[in-house]
């Protein structure tokens, strides 16, 4: 039985022939408690819970679901600060080294400036460079690299089942330059089926103004910004200058908005290409699976929880089980 039918609440075992790509959504939910050390001395203990079952499941899984690929939407941590940074270190660690990923720098990563110093502190590009298949990083002009350089923006190169993948991890609000980069990493790459990982996507069309806003507002790719200022390309913007204009683009994932938490939206490119947008952002556990299956040539979303394997079949502000578990057509 299909894990998208009715009656199965649990998450199936991979088909023959299929393989995975994990998105793993804002990784927020951050704990902290004080306690006494052995001298008397106060200290504070900082987990996350939830980010450590994600990445606990997707080791333990890797050969059960043939998962060839894992992609972080951003918002690593909560707080930019270098405890919370060390506790989300050590959750990657987990798969460090036994399987591809990419993570995108969400606007809780950086300064509103861009500053993105200790995510690159954490996860700089030299971590990868013995990685054959890490392409590189996006290096900017003069010798700053604080502000979207040594891998706040990066691609991979990965192959599943005969098919050869290019996926881009750009950080949220990626100004002109780094667009202009991905523009020569796409056409670089051009025989590859591309996905793009970046952290603002869809939610609110247009900026909220109250806290309701978030929840009712009329949702699509959004037209506002967090990070970089005038430097900074809204979700539209980086549609409409870089991602629109590439024919070999597929899935756009991202994150952002946990009062939308899932939707999925097909775009066409100015080639004609179908183009699947599809924002996960639960901040409760939920985890994301995208299954490829070349034989049916079509793609099976799956949100369950790593610690149960339940699907998800609604969340706090998206009911029906059909948002969450779905399918669409992988090209061919």
């Amino acid at each position: 039985m299909s894990s998208l039918d009715a009656a199965e609440d649990r998450l199936d075992a991979a088909p023959e022939n299929s393989f995975s790509i994990v998105v793993i959504p804002d990784t927020q939910a951050y704990k902290s408690r004080k306690s006494v050390d052995q001298n008397g001395e106060e200290i504070s203990q900082v987990t996350n819970p939830i980010f450590e079952a994600h990445t606990d499941w997707i080791a333990k899984n890797l050969k059960s679901q043939n998962i060839v690929f894992v992609s972080h939407v951003g918002d690593i941590v909560d707080k930019n600060r270098q405890d919370q940074w060390s506790v989300a270190r050590s959750c990657m660690d987990r798969i460090h080294g036994l399987v591809p990923y990419g993570i995108s720098v969400g606007n809780h990563d950086m300064t509103s400036k861009g500053d993105s110093s200790l995510f690159q502190d954490n996860f700089p590009a030299a971590r990868y460079q013995d990685e054959e298949w890490y392409g590189g990083t996006f290096t900017p002009a003069g010798n700053n690299p604080k502000v979207s350089g040594n891998n706040a923006n990066s691609y991979q190169l990965y192959e599943a089942s005969g098919r050869k993948f290019l996926h881009l991890h750009l950080e949220c609000n990626a100004p002109d330059d780094v667009l202009a980069w991905a523009d020569n990493v796409f056409e670089d790459h051009s025989d590859r089926i591309a996905i793009v990982t970046t952290h603002m996507g869809l939610g609110p069309r247009d900026k909220p103004k109250s806290n309701q806003e978030f929840i009712d507002a009329p949702k699509g790719r959004m037209r506002w910004l967090k990070i970089h200022g005038k430097r900074g390309n809204t979700p539209e913007q980086m549609w409409e200058k870089c991602f629109s204009q590439h024919k070999n683009l597929f899935m756009i994932c991202c994150g952002d908005q946990s009062r939308t938490q899932s939707r999925h939206e097909v775009a066409v490119g100015v080639h004609g290409n179908s183009v699947h947008q599809l924002l996960s952002d639960y901040s409760t556990g939920w985890l994301r699976m995208y299954r490829f299956l070349p034989d049916q040539n079509e793609v099976q979303v799956i949100t369950f929880d790593p610690r149960s394997e339940e699907l998800c079949a609604k969340s706090r502000y998206v009911d029906g089980r059909d948002n969450h578990q779905f399918r669409f057509p992988l090209p061919k």
